[in-house]
Order: structure tokens, then C-alpha cells, then sequence
């Protein structure tokens, strides 16, 4: 028998069940925790003091041999968390554009999931000027990978992708 039958057979008195990468997925993003390769690394290779964790980084001590490139560096964005303004909205995914009221561009999501109350929850990398708890965003689904009509060529009866709305959120969960 391995491990993982063995724990659920003894669990399971306790309330012991298996779950997925999906229950890591809504804790790790509600909770505001980073996923290297997502708010972390990954392809838009992201900072440790991008995706909030520059406090920890102590660059006044003595053996830190990274120091200068880490004071040289400067942060594109900044990670925030976000939470949709309605339930029932579509799933955002990697990529997906997010927008300041006006419909600019201010950055990308880089995680999505469902919190405990039935709504969507994410991060996003965006542009620091709009990273203010309260802030209200615009976060095109899907859109990463299905390219749009250009404005200038609809006509009546052709359909387009809106923005869904969305707040940002304080960067990591508070204690209830």
C-alpha cells in the first residue's frame, strides 16, 4: 500500500480528503502568496521585490554578493491581488490583460482562482501608480488567446469581449 492510501485511510476518521493542485491554487492566491514561474520568475521573470518580498532581502549584509544588481534593478510593476466584482464571471487566465478605468493597459494577470464565498480571486503584475488597495480595475478573460476585431472594422451585429470589473485588493490576506 503507499503513502498516500495509507494517509487516507487514517485520516479519513478525521475529515482527511485528497485534493489537487486547484485547493493550492485558491489558498496560495487568496492568501496573496506567490507561484515561481507565475508571480515569481517564470516568463516575465519576475523579482522576489516584484512579487512583495523585498523587505526580506537584506541587502545591508556583509556577504550579500547580489547587493548592487538587486539596488540596480528597477521594478516594472508590482504584484497586487484582485477579487471580481460579481460571481459568475469567467475564469482570467496567465496573461490576460488588466485595465485602469479609462481602458489603458496597466499590466497582466498572473494567477486566478476561486476563493471560499464563490468568487474569483487573482494576481496580477501592473503598473505601481494604480497598485492602491480599493483601486477599481477592468480584467479582459480569455483574451491572451483570442485575438480581438479591430475597433475600426465593426460593424452592427458583431460581438466584442468586454472587461469584467474587479477591486484591487491589500497585497496579502488579513487575520479575521
Amino acid at each position: 500500500m503507499n503513502l498516500c492510501k495509507t494517509l487516507l485511510n487514517v485520516g479519513s476518521p478525521y475529515g482527511l480528503l485528497p485534493c489537487g493542485l486547484a485547493s493550492r491554487d485558491s489558498t496560495r492566491t487568496e492568501a496573496g502568496l506567490p507561484l515561481y514561474g507565475h508571480e515569481m520568475g517564470g516568463a516575465l521573470d519576475l523579482t522576489v521585490s516584484e512579487a512583495g518580498f523585498g523587505s526580506y532581502v537584506k541587502t545591508h549584509k556583509p556577504w550579500f554578493i547580489g547587493r548592487k544588481s538587486f539596488m540596480d534593478y528597477s521594478d516594472r510593476g508590482v504584484i497586487v491581488r484582485f477579487r471580481f466584482n460579481q460571481k459568475g464571471v469567467r475564469m482570467a487566465h496567465y496573461g490576460d490583460p488588466v485595465v485602469d478605468r479609462r481602458g489603458r493597459v496597466i499590466g497582466q494577470v498572473t494567477s486566478c482562482a476561486i476563493d471560499s464565498e464563490g468568487f474569483l480571486l487573482g494576481q496580477a503584475l501592473i503598473n505601481p501608480d494604480h497598485a492602491k488597495p480599493g483601486t477599481h480595475i477592468g480584467v479582459f478573460q480569455s483574451a491572451s488567446d483570442k485575438p480581438q476585431i479591430p475597433h475600426a472594422s465593426l460593424s452592427s451585429g458583431d460581438r466584442i469581449q468586454l472587461h469584467e470589473s474587479a477591486t484591487i485588493l491589500t497585497r496579502f490576506m488579513r487575520k479575521k
